[in-house]
Formats: C-alpha cells, sequence, structure tokens
C-alpha cells in the first residue's frame, strides 16, 4: 500500500516532491493523491505543499512542534509565554499552544488540537533569537520584551506573577529594550527589569 511507502520517508515532514520520489508518481498525482490522503485522514496539511503522517502527529516531540511553527509561517521564531515556558521562566505551562512572532501577519492555525498563535511584530523588532536544534526560538529577555511590546499595543497578556525574573540577564534586557519604542522602555523601568 502507498502508505507504507510513505512510512519510508523517515522525515517528521515531507512534501509532494517527496510523495512524487518515494510512490514513483509524477507531480501531478503526487498532488492528487495528497489531497486524497488528506481528506482520508491518513495525512495532515501544515500548508502549501506541507505535509506530516496523521499516524505521528500525536507523538511528536515539543521541538519537533516548534520546526513546525517556524514552517507554517516563515519567517517566524517561538516566543512569548511558549519559550519563557520553555527556558522554565514561567510556572504556566501552554498545552498545545504555540506562540511565535512573525514579519508576515497576525494569525492562528489549529492543527488536529495545537494551535499555532503567530503575532506580527515590525521588522526593526525582528531580532533576539537563536537556533536551537532545527528550530529558532527567541532569548529569554527578548521573549519577555516581546510580550511587554504586545501588550503596551494591548495585544497580550501575560502573567507577571507567575515568572521568575531572577532567571534573567539584566543587563541584557537593558540593552535589548533601547531598539523598542519609548512606552515598552517605562514598562521595564517599572517593573524592575533592568
Amino acid at each position: 500500500m502507498k502508505t507504507l511507502r510513505i512510512k519510508n520517508l523517515n522525515k517528521p515532514y515531507f512534501n509532494l516532491r517527496d510523495l512524487s520520489r518515494v510512490l514513483n508518481i509524477n507531480l501531478p498525482s503526487a498532488k492528487v493523491t495528497a489531497s486524497r490522503y488528506v481528506k482520508a485522514g491518513l495525512l495532515i496539511r501544515l500548508k502549501r505543499d506541507l505535509y506530516v503522517l496523521a499516524e505521528r502527529w500525536p507523538y511528536l516531540s515539543l521541538e519537533e512542534k516548534f520546526r513546525f511553527a517556524n514552517l507554517i509561517q516563515t519567517p517566524s521564531y517561538i516566543s512569548l509565554m511558549t519559550a519563557l515556558s520553555y527556558y522554565e521562566i514561567s510556572t504556566q505551562i501552554q498545552r498545545d499552544f504555540i506562540e511565535s512572532i512573525a514579519l508576515k501577519r497576525t494569525k492562528q492555525i489549529t492543527v488536529r488540537e495545537t494551535v499555532f498563535n503567530y503575532s506580527k511584530i515590525k521588522p526593526s523588532l525582528y531580532f533576539g533569537f537563536v537556533r536551537k536544534e532545527n528550530f529558532f526560538i527567541a532569548e529569554p529577555e527578548k521573549a519577555l520584551l516581546d510580550a511587554l511590546y504586545l501588550m503596551s499595543l494591548k495585544r497580550y497578556t501575560l502573567d507577571l506573577a507567575s515568572i521568575d525574573f531572577s532567571k534573567f540577564d539584566n543587563q541584557k534586557i537593558e540593552q535589548i529594550s533601547e531598539a523598542f519604542p519609548p512606552v515598552v522602555k517605562k514598562m521595564v523601568m517599572r517593573y524592575e527589569y533592568s
């Protein structure tokens, strides 16, 4: 059966070219096959030309879902409470809710029970992230400042009581905050992060 051959890809995700190669069919046929398999519930379409086997979805690690978050909307990086929780700076744990900062648009996509939430930020603030394994994530201080920035725009709520501020590099917060509008700098001073 074709699905057995798809499993032989040994990739967490694949595109139509991969499907065409493994099934030994042309690209138009791969597109039709992928569409049928999505309707049958065998494949999950993450976005145009990006698929994952439905049976693998429940077993994906958090890091693999972070990678998918980066791929579903590019460019983007994991940030906000998701990053703070990942770094164990927050006592709040978000299950199946992954927050990212993006350049293109603010949007939310649900794949099975996992919600991928993207908040648009202006290009001059799109920095302060690192590559870990196969995904991009904000540095802890930048995740906090992204949250404060979105709070200043009334587009985000952060439970400040859940944050362990002793885990931040205060000099780094002060340095990074220079790129943000004055209102964010005032928030930094008010909450005594620096």
